[in-house]
């Protein structure tokens, strides 16, 4: 099975998700992109993050690979809805282009399959974000790069506590099923010794967000811990 070399680089890596939601106060692409440098000088492989100017900024602050994707919505295929918008990620800079995998309904009536197979025939590097095992067998089935658990919660990342982990068992049967494949964990990683255990459970790379880039998760559990 080849593996891109930009891939390859990934493996036993640490990846950042570096996005701020709607409203909060460090929602601009220069923020964005500050932080995402900060990463990589801490070590970070990959930036992933969300949004056509975010993508843009942060491609032109670091020199790691940049996963991009752009969320569209708030409800059902939300994370790169359309081949327009994957389309449009590649052209804002993104190495790798996310989207959302599962066979779910889509806004332009498409197929998975549909999206995925111009990005193809154009070269460009994929990641399937799948909710199930199931998501994750077609997606290995239709070609894409890279297929990870970031749905597998179906909820947003800032509906969780710290009580609520990675979800090991859908990556542990992942990468059981297809050895050598990048199989990447991503979704509630909030402690090193999680993200550990992510490889140890088969995990080509761990993608951790809100444990690093969001301040505002971050000081809610301190506070909480100390009011309980």
């Amino acid at each position: 099975m080849a593996v891109d070399p930009l891939i390859q680089s990934l493996k036993g890596k640490l990846v950042v998700s570096v996005q701020a939601y709607p409203g909060e106060p460090l929602r601009t692409p220069e923020v964005m992109a500050l932080m995402s440098r900060a990463c990589e000088l801490g070590g970070a492989a990959a930036i992933r993050c969300q949004g056509l100017a975010d993508i843009a900024a942060i491609k032109g602050r670091v020199s790691i690979p940049v996963i991009g994707l752009w969320k569209d919505g708030h409800e059902g295929v939300y994370i790169t809805p359309t081949l327009r918008h994957a389309r449009a990620c590649v052209s804002a800079g993104a190495d790798i282009v996310a989207f959302d995998a599962t066979d779910r309904p889509r806004p332009d009536g498409k197929t998975v399959e549909d999206t995925l197979r111009p990005l193809k025939e154009e070269g460009v590097l994929t990641m399937a974000d799948c909710m199930t095992i199931d998501d994750i067998r077609r997606a290995v089935d239709m070609g894409f790069d890279i297929v990870s658990t970031t749905l597998s919660h179906n909820a947003a990342a800032t509906d969780c506590s710290l009580e609520d982990g990675p979800d090991l068992p859908l990556l542990e049967q992942a990468a059981k099923e297809f050895p050598g494949f990048p199989v990447i964990c991503e979704g509630r990683v909030h402690t090193p010794a999680e993200a550990r255990a992510a490889i140890d459970a088969g995990a080509w790379s761990v993608v951790v967000g809100t444990a690093i880039t969001h301040p505002t998760s971050l000081t809610s559990w301190f506070k909480d811990a100390l009011e309980a």
